[in-house]
């Protein structure tokens, strides 16, 4: 019996994907829920399992667009699993050719091997290029003037060096993203508004309590979680940021649901935290380290990224300084983090030094005025800059489940 292998649904409003890779080969043996391909779609890379255990045949190649629904392969059911089927189609190849090695040609070595003639030696001369450094394609291996101009490099002339290209078609979650940024940046009327915070405070509060809570708890305390709840709180109070526009309607949230932007081995993922005004200091960095690692290990679906009602953007793991971050579609903010940096400041009129970060508040204009912004942006200076106080009630234990 032949099965038809058929394109599934990776979620809603997705009507196609693309051949990322094939794990297997044409005609190999296949067993079922093995992997044999990899698909990506606008929104994520997602493996395609074997229904069924037998022979495969292709239907597509790879960087095909499918659409949903579509044959991708065949599954010969009835094939009887052929010996050494486990065996790694590749390596089995490989093992099976002799590889040729070619002997390296010999050389004709004379007088004249390595030796420039004048003209040669005239330009060697000028640019202090030594002789031993060229290899001569003239008679019996001399060296000649157009071997001593091809080796000095000048502005503007190709060299010998590796001047090569290559061409690839980016995939498909590439060209979306590239899409929505493109229309993120004519659609909407983006300004982008700075702060800066001392982070002593956290870093106080870390370092105090930090090998507690990871004992207890099982992950870090890391900054994302202050981050976080500092939002949470400016959202509540400016709920213009933590809405979004359709058409003419402007569509306001209760609740927040923040898009956490993560770099997988596929691209920039951006997994939402839900309801993270629900959540603890230990419930946001539990919930950002188990994304984290569904995002890096490949594993993220579409639902875990869809929807968002704000995005954070931490450039300053990759030691970015400053930026003006693009705002996630179709939410109407995003915050950039930035590294944190040793800044002299005045602190009640004198000068110290204190761990500075940047912050930067993309959003659109068109449903957020300046005072919304920069009143948000100031909120979560505030929260940042005073956390036992606004973000811990005055009782930084109880706040960390200590």
């Amino acid at each position: 019996m032949i099965l038809e292998m058929k394109v599934p649904s990776p979620g809603e409003s997705i009507t196609e994907v693309e051949i990322a890779a094939w794990l297997v080969e044409d005609g190999d043996y296949v067993e079922k829920d093995q992997p044999i391909a990899e698909v990506d779609s606008d929104k994520a890379t997602l493996e395609l399992p074997a229904e069924e255990s037998g022979i495969i045949t292709l239907k597509a190649e790879e960087g095909d667009a499918i659409a949903v629904g579509a044959i991708v392969c065949l599954i010969d059911m009835d094939a009887p699993k052929p010996e050494g089927a486990a065996t790694d189609t590749k390596a089995t190849i490989e093992t099976a050719t002799p590889k040729v090695e070619t002997q390296p040609t010999a050389t004709k070595t004379t007088y004249a091997s390595g030796v420039a003639s004048p003209a040669a030696k005239k330009v060697l001369a000028e640019k202090a290029i030594s002789a031993s450094e060229i290899k001569g394609t003239g008679k019996d291996g001399r060296i000649t003037k157009d071997d001593a101009v091809k080796a000095v490099p000048s502005m503007g002339t190709p060299t010998s060096g590796s001047r090569g290209s290559e061409r690839s078609k980016l995939s498909m979650l590439r060209r979306k993203v590239a899409e929505r940024l493109v229309s993120v940046k004519n659609e909407t009327a983006m300004l982008t508004t700075f702060n800066e915070v001392d982070m002593k405070p956290i870093f106080d509060l870390r370092k105090e309590f930090k090998e507690g809570f990871k004992a207890k708890h099982g992950v870090g305390l890391g900054f994302m979680s202050f981050f976080t709840l500092a939002i949470v709180r400016a959202l509540k109070m400016y709920p213009d940021v933590n809405s979004m526009l359709d058409g003419d309607y402007k569509i306001s949230h209760d609740f927040q649901d923040i898009s956490i932007a993560v770099s997988g081995p596929k691209g920039l993922m951006v997994p939402v935290i839900r309801n993270a005004e629900n959540l603890s200091f230990r419930g946001v960095e539990s919930e950002v380290k188990r994304l984290a690692i569904r995002a890096r290990d490949g594993q993220i679906t579409v639902d875990e990224m869809t929807g968002g009602t704000f995005t954070i953007t931490n450039g300053g793991v990759f030691g970015s300084m400053l930026s003006t971050p693009i705002i996630n579609p179709p939410q109407s903010g995003i915050l950039g983090m930035h590294n944190i940096v040793e800044r002299p400041v005045a602190v009640n009129g004198e000068v110290v030094i204190r761990p500075i970060m940047y912050v930067a508040l993309s959003y659109d204009h068109r449903i957020i005025d300046g005072r919304e912004s920069v009143g948000f942006l100031v909120a979560v200076k505030e929260a940042l800059e005073n956390p036992i106080e606004i973000l811990m009630d005055n009782n930084p234990k109880k706040a960390l489940e200590l």
